[in-house]
């Protein structure tokens, strides 16, 4: 099973500045190889990523969902996927 398609990690080589401070990838191979060795994940709603943050300890309650949805370790993949890299 391949959890990070190529929507995936082209979301994530466009986007990874918002949450590191140099590129950490150039290619599909690297950004896949650096999701797969911090563990990030991919979810398929707002729910979800609540979720996430819940079952990581992360205090979400009374946050609106576009806050969520701002913090730097999510990524809108644009079909309704979410891709959350922990830095």
């Amino acid at each position: 099973m391949r959890e990070f398609d190529d929507d995936v990690l082209e979301c994530f080589l466009e986007n990874q500045l918002q949450l590191f401070p140099e590129k950490v990838a150039e290619t599909l191979a690297e950004a896949e190889e650096f999701l797969e060795d911090c563990m990030a994940v991919v979810v398929d709603s707002v729910d979800e990523v609540i979720q996430f943050f819940e079952e990581e300890g992360i205090d979400v309650e009374g946050a609106m969902d576009d806050e969520i949805l701002s913090a730097d370790e999510v990524f809108d993949i644009g079909d309704g996927r979410y891709l959350i890299v922990e830095g």
